[in-house]
C-alpha cells in the first residue's frame, strides 16, 4: 500500500522511513530491549498503526499501562485542558497545587481502608513517576516501620519476597529478583531480602525472624509467568502479618485498576493489605505516574520533610491525567468489563488450547491471561502473531501474555481467538 504525503503526516511524529528510524535507534539507543522490528506511528483504542498501513491489535497494552485504551478521549482532553489553561507545568513541591491535592484524595479514597489495625481514619498517597519508584517507597515504609515500631536495628531489617517476582529494575529492586539477567554484573546488591517460593505459606512463616519487618508480594504474578496464587495464600499472608506484627504490601502495578476483573486484584480474596503500589494505568498510559497508598498513620510515621521527595512526582500534568483516568475507570466500569470480556475470552482460548498440541496450560483472571506453551519458547508464537497483525509478548519465556486494553469489544475478542488458533492449532 502506497501512502500519500498527507497520509504519512497523519501517522506519527516524523516522515522518516522505518529503516531510517531503526538505524537511528541502533546508533543512538541502548540495546536493552529485544524488540520486534515494527514501528508504531499511531495508537487509538486497542489498535496500533504503522506507516505502511498495517493495523495491529494491541494485546500487551504496555504491560497494563493502557487499560482504558490508547489516547482515551477524556484523558487526552484533560491533558490538553491542563496545557492550554496553564496548570500543567511542573511546580516545585515546596508549594501546593490544587490538581495534586484532588488526585491524592481520589486515589486515597478509591483504595479500601488499608492497615485497619493501625486505625480507620483513611489512607494517604505518596506520588512518584514510574512504578519501581513507588516500590522503593514501599520498601522504605516497611523498613522504617521495622526500625521505629518493632525496634529492629537500622540496617538489619528484612523483607520477605517471592521467587520469580518482578517489581522493576532499579538496583534495590533487582537485588531481590531471582532472575539472574536482571542483576548480573550490577553488584554490589542491596541486602535485606529473603525470597521464597510463590504461594508457599509454610515457607513464609518459617522465614520470619525477629528482624522481619514486612512482606512484599504481587497478588498475581505478571512477568513471573502469569501465575495466580493458590487459594487462601493472600489471606494466609494477612494472618501472618497480623500474628508477627509485619506490614503487608501488595504490588498492583500490573494487576490493579481493573486488569483482573476487580478494581484491585486483592479483592478476589477479600484481603486488605497495609500498603499498595499502583502505577501504569493510573494515568491512562499517557504520562508517567505512580503512587504508594497506605494507612494515614503509617504514612505519617515513615515520611517527614526531607525523608523523601521527587521533582516530577505528582506534577500537575500527571495528576490531571490521573484524575481523568480514575474517572474513566469508574464511569466506564472497566473492572466489570474486564471480568465479563475476560471470562468470554479465556473460555474461547481454552477451547483453542484443547485442540492444540503446543499448549501446556491456560491461566488468568479478567483480561490478564497466560498461555503456557510446552516448548518453553513463547516468543516463537508471539512473532507469528505479529505477522498476523496482533501484538503479544512472552511472560517468563514460556507463556504467551494476552492482556489487551480493557475496552476491547466482541469483534476484537474473536480477532484474538482466530489468530491464536492459526498459530497454536496444527
Amino acid at each position: 500500500m502506497t501512502l500519500t504525503t498527507t497520509q504519512k503526516n497523519l501517522l506519527g511524529y516524523s516522515e522518516l522511513s522505518d529503516k531510517e528510524l531503526l538505524d537511528l535507534d541502533e546508533r543512538y539507543g541502548a540495546n536493552h530491549y529485544q524488540r520486534l522490528k515494527t514501528i508504531v506511528r499511531k495508537s487509538e483504542g486497542a489498535w496500533l498503526y504503522t506507516q505502511d498501513g498495517r493495523k495491529v491489535l494491541d494485546c500487551l497494552a504496555a504491560y497494563s499501562a493502557a487499560n482504558p485504551g490508547h489516547h482515551h478521549p477524556k484523558i487526552v482532553a484533560a491533558l490538553v485542558d491542563a496545557l492550554q489553561r496553564g496548570f500543567g507545568s511542573v511546580i516545585s513541591n515546596v508549594v501546593y497545587t490544587d490538581v495534586m491535592s484532588l488526585f491524592l484524595q481520589k486515589v486515597s479514597t478509591l483504595v479500601p481502608q488499608l492497615g485497619t489495625r493501625f486505625g480507620t481514619d483513611g489512607n494517604k498517597a505518596l506520588p512518584k513517576n514510574g512504578g519501581v519508584e513507588s516500590v522503593e517507597t514501599a520498601i522504605k515504609l516497611l523498613r522504617y516501620y521495622g526500625y521505629k515500631e518493632k525496634g529492629i536495628p537500622d540496617g538489619k531489617q528484612e523483607i520477605i519476597v517471592y521467587d520469580n517476582n518482578f517489581h522493576g529494575r532499579m538496583i534495590t529492586v533487582v537485588s531481590f529478583s531471582t532472575t539472574p539477567k536482571y542483576k548480573e554484573g550490577f553488584g554490589p546488591l542491596t541486602p535485606g531480602f529473603k525470597a521464597i517460593p510463590y504461594g508457599d505459606l509454610a515457607a513464609t512463616e518459617k522465614m520470619i525472624t525477629k528482624n522481619t519487618c514486612g512482606i512484599l508480594v504481587e497478588p498475581m504474578q505478571g512477568e513471573g509467568g502469569m501465575y495466580q496464587p493458590p487459594q487462601g495464600f493472600l489471606k494466609g499472608l494477612r494472618e501472618l502479618a497480623d500474628k508477627y506484627n509485619l506490614l503487608l504490601a501488595f504490588d498492583e502495578i500490573q494487576v490493579g485498576l481493573g486488569r483482573t476483573g476487580k478494581t484491585f486484584c486483592f479483592e478476589h480474596e477479600n484481603v486488605v493489605p497495609d500498603a499498595v503500589v499502583l502505577g501504569k494505568a493510573i494515568s491512562g498510559g499517557l504520562v508517567p505516574l505512580s503512587v504508594l497508598v497506605t494507612n494515614r498513620s503509617l504514612m505519617d510515621l515513615a515520611f517527614k520533610p526531607g525523608s523523601d521527595g521527587s521533582t516530577y512526582g505528582g506534577y500537575p500534568l500527571a495528576c490531571a491525567a490521573g484524575v481523568a483516568a480514575l474517572d474513566v475507570l469508574h464511569d466506564e466500569k472497566l473492572a466489570e468489563r474486564s471480568a465479563t470480556t475476560g471470562k468470554i475470552l479465556k473460555e474461547k482460548i481454552e477451547k483453542v488450547a484443547a485442540r492444540s498440541s503446543h499448549v501446556k496450560e491456560v491461566r488468568g483472571r479478567g483480561l490478564f491471561i497466560g498461555i503456557e506453551v510446552k516448548s518453553g519458547d513463547a516468543m516463537v508464537y508471539c512473532r507469528k502473531l505479529l505477522d498476523l497483525d496482533m501484538l503479544a509478548n512472552d511472560s517468563h519465556g514460556h507463556t504467551i501474555r494476552i492482556s489487551p486494553p480493557l475496552v476491547i469489544n466482541d469483534d476484537e475478542v474473536n480477532y484474538i481467538v482466530e489468530r491464536l488458533e492459526k498459530v497454536l492449532v496444527d
